[in-house]
This record gives C-alpha cells, sequence and structure tokens, in this order.
C-alpha cells in the first residue's frame, strides 16, 4: 500500500516501543491473529538492551542476566518456531559473586548445599536461618510469580483478593525486614538483598514479594546469551518480522490519538498511524503525560503523575582491556562498607555519594567473543540518585567514571587504568532523553507497596479504551522476567482474532 505523507495508514495492532517488553508484546499479538506495527524512537531494537560496539569490543548495554528462559521459548512456540535455532543461552556459575568490603566473599549459586556451606564458613547460625529464609522464598515464589505475575491487576477486586495471601507472607515487611528476620550476619543480609537494586528498588523501602526473585533465580538457573543479549533482541526481531510484523526504527510516537474516548492509533510527526490497539512499552508517567492530551485523562491528570516515587538512576562505565582479568566472575557485586547510608543517600536524600556499590559485568568471561583476541569486556554499574537530585552531570560524569575505575583498580584488578583501551559511559541523563524515562529513573515507577500490583500503572488504561501497557513501569514489574510476564498479561484482554491466524 501506498500512502502520501499525512495520509493516515491502516493497521490493527501499534506498538511503542522496541524494548523486550514491546517485542513480547508484538510476538503475542502477531499469534493472537493481529497484524502488528512496532515504532521505536531510537536507531535500534532493544530499547535498555541496545548495543554499543567500540575498537572491536561488544558491549551490551543493560540487562544481561537472563533468568526465567520459558518466557522466551513461549514467545518462539507461539508461531511454531523453537528460541534454540535462534540463540544460545549459556548458564552462569556462580550467578553472583559477592565482594564484602572487608575481603570476604560469596558466590551467590543455585545449589543450596555450596550456599550452606558458605553460610557455615561465615556465621554457622545462620544456616538455619537461610533454610527458612530459602522456604518462605519458595512460598512467595507460588504465589507472587506463579499466580499473579501475569494476571492483571486493573480492579480494586485483583487486590482484595490476593490481600490474605500477602499478610500472610509478610508481605507487608521491606526485602531488607524479611531477611534480617532470618539472617544475622550483616554480610550475608547484604548478600541476600542486593537483588531489589537490580529492579530499581531500595531494599529496605521494597515490598518482601521481591524475593521471589531468589526463588526464581534458583529454580531456573542463570543465563547469558552467546554473543550477548543484542543476539536476543536480534533473534526477537527476526522472529517478529518473519510472522508479518513490521518495525520502524527511528519513529518517535508524538501522540497516541483518542477518539470518544477510545484510541484509534497513533501520530508520528505529520503522519497518522491507525490501529484498533496501542500497547505502550515506555514510561507510563510519561506516555499519559506528553502522549495524552489533558482533556482524556481523567484517571491520570497531571497532578496525580507529579506524585509517582520514581527509581533510582545508574551510572554505567563500559570499558574494554588490553589483558585479561581470568579471576573476575561473571557477575560480581562490590559492596561497600556503607550499605543502609549509602541507600539513604541514593534513593532518600538524592545525593551523589563519594562511596559507591557497584555491579561489575564481565561478559567475556563466558563468551569470549566479547573482546579482541587477548582482551577483556566489562561494565560497572553504580546505582545513583535520578534527576530529581539535581546533579550536574555535565561537570560530574567524567571524574565519577574516574572513581570508579580506581575503585575497582584497588580491590579487584590490578593495572586496570593502564590497561583500558577504550571506554564510555551513561548517566542518569542517558535515560532520561534516549530512553525517555522521567527524571532518568532507570526502572520507571520504584518497586515499592504502594506501587504494586493495582497500585502500579494497570496494564490496561484506566483513560482510553484499547490503550494497554508493557514493561517495567506496569504490572509486574522491572527486570527480564517481569517485563516478558507483563506482555503476556495482555492476553487476558485482547481475544483472537476470529477474522485472521497467527502467521506460521
Amino acid at each position: 500500500m501506498h500512502s502520501r505523507p499525512g495520509d493516515p495508514v491502516l493497521s490493527t495492532a501499534i506498538v511503542i516501543g522496541a524494548g523486550f517488553g514491546g517485542l513480547a508484546a508484538a510476538i503475542r499479538l502477531a499469534a493472537r491473529g493481529y497484524r502488528v506495527e512496532l515504532f521505536e524512537a531510537n536507531e535500534q531494537a532493544g530499547g535498555r538492551a541496545a548495543v554499543w560496539e567500540q575498537d572491536g569490543f561488544h558491549f551490551d548495554a543493560g540487562p544481561t542476566v537472563i533468568t526465567a528462559p520459558y518466557l522466551l521459548e513461549e514467545l518462539f512456540a507461539l508461531h511454531g518456531r523453537d528460541l534454540r535455532d535462534y540463540v544460545e543461552l549459556l548458564p552462569v556459575d556462580p550467578f553472583y559473586r559477592v565482594e564484602f568490603a572487608d575481603g570476604n566473599r560469596f558466590d551467590y549459586v543455585g545449589d543450596e548445599e555450596r550456599i550452606l556451606a558458605q553460610i557455615e564458613a561465615m556465621n554457622p547460625p545462620d544456616v538455619d536461618g537461610y533454610r527458612k529464609l530459602a522456604e518462605h522464598a519458595r512460598r512467595i515464589f507460588d504465589i507472587g510469580y506463579t499466580q499473579l505475575a501475569d494476571t492483571p491487576f486493573d480492579r480494586v477486586s485483583d487486590m482484595l483478593r490476593v490481600v490474605p495471601d500477602l499478610l500472610r507472607l509478610e508481605n507487608y515487611r521491606t526485602v531488607c525486614g524479611l531477611v534480617g528476620k532470618y539472617i544475622k550476619d550483616p554480610r550475608l543480609r547484604q548478600a541476600f538483598t542486593f537483588h531489589t537494586l537490580l529492579v530499581g528498588g531500595n531494599p529496605y523501602d521494597t515490598t518482601s514479594i521481591y524475593l521471589l526473585i531468589h526463588w526464581l533465580e534458583r529454580k531456573w538457573g542463570v543465563h547469558f546469551v552467546r554473543g550477548g543479549t543484542g543476539q536476543l533482541v536480534k533473534a526477537l526481531v527476526w522472529l517478529l518480522e518473519e510472522v508479518g510484523g513490521r518495525i520502524h526504527l527511528n519513529c518517535p510516537v508524538d501522540e497516541i490519538l483518542v477518539e470518544q474516548g477510545r484510541t484509534v492509533g497513533v501520530r508520528c510527526g505529520s503522519r497518522e498511524h491507525r490501529a484498533e490497539v496501542v500497547v505502550a512499552n515506555a514510561d507510563p508517567t510519561q506516555v499519559y503525560k506528553h502522549l495524552i492530551a489533558r482533556k482524556h485523562r481523567t484517571w491520570h491528570p497531571d497532578w496525580r503523575l507529579n506524585t509517582v516515587n520514581q527509581s533510582m538512576s545508574l551510572f554505567v562505565v563500559y570499558f574494554g582491556t588490553d589483558r585479561p582479568y581470568e579471576d573476575i566472575a561473571h557477575h560480581t557485586i562490590v559492596l561497600n562498607q556503607r550499605y543502609k547510608g549509602l541507600l539513604d543517600d541514593i534513593f532518600r536524600k538524592k545525593v551523589l555519594a563519594e562511596d559507591f556499590s557497584l555491579y561489575l559485568h564481565h561478559p567475556s568471561a563466558t563468551d569470549p567473543s566479547s573482546a579482541p583476541p587477548g582482551k577483556d569486556c566489562f561494565y560497572a554499574l553504580s546505582p545513583v540518585p535520578n534527576l530529581e537530585g539535581g546533579q550536574n552531570w555535565e561537570d560530574l560524569a567524567e571524574p565519577y567514571m574516574d572513581s570508579i575505575l580506581e575503585s575497582l583498580e584497588e580491590r579487584l584488578m590490578p593495572g586496570l587504568r593502564e590497561s583500558i583501551v577504550t571506554r564510555r559511559f551513561i548517566d542518569p541523563r542517558t535515560f532520561a532523553t534516549r530512553l525517555r524515562s522521567v527524571s532518568g529513573a532507570a526502572f520507571g515507577p520504584a518497586p515499592i507497596f504502594r506501587q504494586s500490583a493495582w497500585f502500579r500503572f494497570h496494564n490496561r488504561s484506566d483513560d482510553v479504551d484499547g490503550l494497554y501497557f508493557v514493561g517495567a513501569g506496569t504490572h509486574p514489574g522491572a527486570g527480564v522476567p517481569g517485563v516478558l510476564c507483563s506482555a503476556k498479561v495482555l492476553e487476558h484482554f485482547l481475544p483472537h482474532k476470529p477474522q485472521a491466524t497467527a502467521a506460521k
């Protein structure tokens, strides 16, 4: 079909944003008989899972921890394909290596006996405590993930139905509060609470339902995609295009079109694209505030959107070295002496502290192809305040990067700075501009209790019929499994189209 500039272009379903949530939603919609058009503002698909290629090094910009692989397998199986024909998932062991400030380390693994042996060496009384903690995490997983992760929460009754379970599982406690009930050694408390930082939450504020991550990783393991997470993005793009979906890059959506309370498509520049369904894989605060006219927003007026508690942001330095660091694990959590105080600075005071804790990603430990022969590839991620803290990153970014590299050299990587042959960084400005996240928040709304389940942005819009949300900002929340589950929630709302069948 040919059209002139300014003419409406007809489509059945439009997806805004080609992150994992948007790609998964598009693939699921195609399987239900929808003709899908996906619009991505940037030059490549992936969203936070972008790829940087620099000086022969391959850097995954964002998510690198792949868990619950069945969610990916489902997307391919919906169209009669096999995930293994597209990508290879490599198991990572240990899942994470935790480096404590006192020089001790803890290998976070899936084998309970290996965990218990390490706990025995650090603090014997916590052995029994961990068994109880793991069992509690399993029970939370059985409810919070198995029953609720891909179930919509757009009605108050949905929330009331699960309140007894949440109370019985003590989800009114924070992650730190529940871990502290069972574990007494302060180092082990840190080792079993850092996970919430990987989904944008302060473990001292985040509801303990997020302890389900511990059991999720034990159940399915932690994986890395051969060739990097970007290869998974490519595989999802290939799948979508194979089954008839279309992806438009460098096409930011400027407005969601609404007529008589229902979306009829989107506008990109001067061009309208019509559709009966629109799915936004984008920051819901941003979508409601800037893509939908105020007159169409009775449930989400500006004042309400302004009260959303946004997650922290991130500073990430990507670097390649001219020598290998073979003793660095694939995923390393480098903890500082301060824990609660540092988290208070980041989340509550929103000040940039001089000290930091880091997540160090070393993909070439598992897949040497991410770096040229004889060289090594890394990124170091530091949680930082979002832009509500008022920091001037134009002045702060380079010195902060230097401080991170100096700290890594002193603690783990001798001779690091003189061995670096390429480097780059992103900071909260990147999340605010490239990823269009309010306040430069790295994970959308913070995963606190009053912003979880029914209290989180709903997958089905309360303001506009035919508009749906997937991604980190909506239920169930951030993290690759959460984002993929948010796309699965759509199947509760959007039936198979009787006039069409999925492309095979």
